[in-house]
């Protein structure tokens, strides 16, 4: 095994410096991407997606939960496997209490391609309280571009997308995929891919922290049973 080079405290806390310079630079730069990220246009949905989840039948715009934002994982489940992908698995077991997304106007949820059926015992041997839907039977996977098909063969990919709801309408922000997820699973990381962000004042562009009316910062965390939902 390589280990690191032993070294003085003082000289450990120079080397640490001069790292933490780069750090910043890397913590701007992502900054004024996730800037970016939120200026890029939308397109709406007008395909009516029907998905099956706890409660029956869905929408797209069922899925918001009447909230602003939407954040859909991409759970690779194709409808012969008999589990869940074990990647996509992991990325779920990171997930911490919803709260803090909904008190950003966030939904996260998951959808599968496989059925329903599949999902619920599946879903339950992990234990996870993500909501889970199955888009089996739509064409959901494929006009987000992660069941693609290849050479006669359906191939699943991991993605995260995003959606803006304005009113009944529901719009398309973002999507990334594969390692496009290194590093998510905060609700921070999630915030970060859309349209409205952490809805902080120091974000760009303005106008879009006062979008739920709710304290910006750390004044508008609290702990996950204090929230009015």
């Amino acid at each position: 095994m390589s280990l690191p080079e032993v070294v003085s405290r003082e000289q450990w806390r120079a080397a640490r410096e001069e790292l933490l310079v780069k750090e910043k630079a890397v913590t701007r730069a992502r900054d004024a991407l996730n800037a970016e990220r939120r200026r890029l246009p939308m397109v709406e949905v007008g395909e009516e997606y029907v998905f099956e989840g706890g409660d029956g039948k869905a929408t797209l715009l069922d899925l918001f939960e009447e909230r602003l934002q939407l954040v859909v994982y991409h759970f690779m489940f194709a409808p012969e496997w008999d589990a869940g992908c074990r990647s996509c698995s992991g990325f779920l077991d990171q997930i911490g209490h919803l709260a803090h997304l909904k008190a950003r106007g966030t939904t996260l949820v998951a959808v599968s391609r496989a059925p329903y059926t599949k999902i619920l015992p599946f879903k339950a041997r992990m234990g996870w309280t993500v909501p889970w839907y199955s888009s089996y039977g739509s064409d959901f996977n494929h006009d987000f571009e992660v069941t693609l098909e290849h050479e006669g063969e359906l191939l699943e990919r991991p993605g995260v997308s995003c959606f803006l709801r304005d009113r009944d309408r529901v719009f398309h922000t973002y999507s990334t995929y594969e390692r496009g997820l290194d590093g998510l699973g905060s609700t921070t990381g999630f915030l970060d891919l859309t349209a409205l962000g952490r809805q902080e004042e120091w974000e760009e562009p303005k106008g879009r922290a006062s979008a739920l009316g709710a304290p910006a910062g750390s004044e508008g965390i609290r702990y996950h049973d204090e929230y009015d939902d």
